[in-house]
């Protein structure tokens, strides 16, 4: 159901610049296993940015393809664009 087979990794992008680590964890953490995440800029980044971006990895690739149905949800104040990312092994 990914784009990119037995990727457990995804990028979200369009995400609003009030959003933290906690509740991308909180969100995408219904849909499976979270084993890593990462938010950029981090919660605790001096400067103001317009947007972030998070990175996702699963415990299980099959979370991939259920968390891209939450592209287009409004989340705060944009709509999430979820994609599968390539790992780096």
């Amino acid at each position: 159901m990914s784009g990119i087979p037995g990727t457990a990794v995804i990028q979200i992008t369009n995400l609003s610049s009030a959003v933290s680590s906690e509740q991308m964890r909180t969100l995408f953490g219904f849909l499976g296993d979270v084993e890593e995440l990462r938010l950029y800029p981090p919660d605790n980044a001096p400067l103001p940015f317009s947007s972030k971006v998070c990175y996702i990895k699963y415990r299980e690739p099959s979370s991939v393809g259920v968390a891209q149905h939450l592209t287009n949800t409004v989340f705060i104040d944009r709509a999430l664009i979820v994609v599968p990312c390539a790992e780096d092994d």
